[in-house]
């Protein structure tokens, strides 16, 4: 009486799967805001640090590129630096994401969220 209803169990897996990923991606995404990554400039001058989720948490600036006459030159570095660590943020961010979606059997080059 229920044959045409086989594909139902199916549809009930491919739920619980996406739950579980679902939970797996806010778990995800927390651990992301407390690992933290180091973008540099200026062979280690200038340090900039932060989150996975690319925020700024710390700027290192070694005191001796301190020079009035060289301003744009320090603000140069500091912007290279802040550039650095938000692509090593999100590159970290995509790594974690493509460890996930791999856990779950998907594609590594699935791009999450959708």
């Amino acid at each position: 009486m229920l044959k045409g209803l086989g594909g139902l169990g199916d549809m009930a897996k491919m739920m619980k799967k996406a739950q579980e990923m679902q939970g797996k991606m806010a778990e995800m995404q927390e651990q992301l805001e407390t690992m933290t990554v180091t973008g540099e400039s200026g062979a280690g001058l200038v340090k900039a640090t932060a989150t996975a989720k690319g925020v700024l948490t710390g700027l290192d600036i070694d005191p001796s590129i301190f020079n009035p006459d060289e301003k744009e030159v320090v603000e140069d570095l500091i912007l290279a630096a802040i550039k650095d660590a938000q692509q090593k943020a999100s590159d970290k961010a995509q790594e974690e994401m493509s460890k996930l979606t791999e856990g779950m059997g998907l594609p590594a080059d699935m791009k999450l969220p959708f």
